[in-house]
């Protein structure tokens, strides 16, 4: 009995019939993103420094150009392994560099920055699902908006956001592979190899921050491969919500109890669940592991269920609610006693 049926052969044919750029592709963006991101920590380029404030987790300054080095290491392999990639992918992910990499260097207004982040939703939707209803197009401009910006809520902890990044990405790579769709999975295994590079150096403890210019990009392309995905026919659109639903749900569940106290929802924090269990002295390496754990977790049911029936998918995505209901109940009463 296999796993997922009808792709006994997914193994062997992948071993032999693969082209070489499958291989050389995720590797050679691996190393472009480690080798750029080790000269820009030894460059130490004091412009762009992340010094400690109210929301940081860290006590010493500590570069915050890693997403430059990560998306060297995607964009240049793209371009050298050309890819079938819609142009709004190229166009966003550009555009969300360049508007990010200026905040990160010298400070852009708020309202710059989600003017960009609104014009490359609206982009990607209109030229996407223009077929559409306009309110149907309206549910996914925000949820790119939202995804973009809860990736870099979710960037303040040694290791979470580069390892999600690896492992979400490979599971997107994973499920393409498994449908057929050999192109789009080399573009998103490219991704996760060049977050593997960055990881190298930003795991606890972090020599290099990924920044605005890396997170804010990986929010855009969790959110608009998975909608991709879902128009190729390659998953259904449980699965990328179930991939990243770790992230989605620490940033969704923290801005909904922020809401409801009254509190200044763009003032910076430190109260989202992964923040508040570095703070209880569990720390940052057990942070990262622990959320790696439970984003393989994720990921795993997510690549398993998408082969499955739609009443199965049901039940597993409404078994996860209920796993991050108890984490949650339970990580609230333990940090709750600590006073946090």
């Amino acid at each position: 009995m296999y796993l997922f049926p009808g792709r006994s052969n997914f193994l062997t044919v992948m071993l032999l019939d693969f082209p070489l750029s499958t291989y050389a592709a995720p590797l050679l963006a691996m190393l472009i993103s480690y080798g750029t991101n080790l000269w820009l920590v030894r460059r130490k380029m004091v412009v762009a420094i992340d010094y400690p404030n109210s929301r940081s987790l860290h006590v010493t300054p500590v570069p915050r150009v890693g997403g430059i080095g990560l998306f060297s290491g995607v964009l240049l392999v793209w371009a050298v392994f050309p890819v079938n990639l819609p142009l709004q992918i190229w166009l966003g992910v550009n555009l969300l560099i360049g508007v990010s990499a200026a905040d990160d260097l010298w400070k852009t207004p708020v309202w710059c920055r989600l003017a960009v982040h609104g014009l490359v939703a609206v982009l990607f939707s209109f030229f996407t699902f223009g077929a559409y209803d306009w309110y149907i197009q309206l549910i996914f401009i925000l949820t790119l908006v939202w995804i973009m910006n809860l990736y870099n809520f979710m960037d303040g902890s040694d290791g979470l956001a580069g390892g999600m990044a690896l492992i979400g990405f490979c599971c997107y790579g994973l499920m393409a592979a498994l449908s057929g769709n050999m192109d789009f999975a080399l573009v998103n295994v490219v991704i996760a190899a060049a977050a593997s590079g960055f990881l190298i150096l930003n795991f606890h403890p972090a020599r290099i921050f990924m920044g605005d210019a890396g997170s804010i990009p990986l929010g855009y392309l969790a959110a608009a491969m998975g909608l991709l995905g879902w128009v190729y026919g390659l998953w259904s659109l449980w699965a990328p919500l179930l991939v990243f639903s770790p992230f989605i749900v620490d940033a969704s569940v923290t801005l909904a109890k922020r809401l409801w106290c009254g509190e200044t929802i763009w003032q910076a924090h430190r109260k989202h669940y992964y923040q508040r269990l570095v703070q209880s002295g569990f720390g940052h390496r057990k942070t990262a592991l622990f959320g790696y754990g439970l984003m393989l977790s994720a990921g795993a049911c997510a690549v398993w269920m998408n082969f499955q029936a739609l009443a199965v998918q049901w039940i597993i995505v409404t078994m996860w609610g209920l796993i991050y209901l108890g984490l949650m109940v339970m990580a609230d009463k333990k940090l709750h006693s600590n006073g946090l």
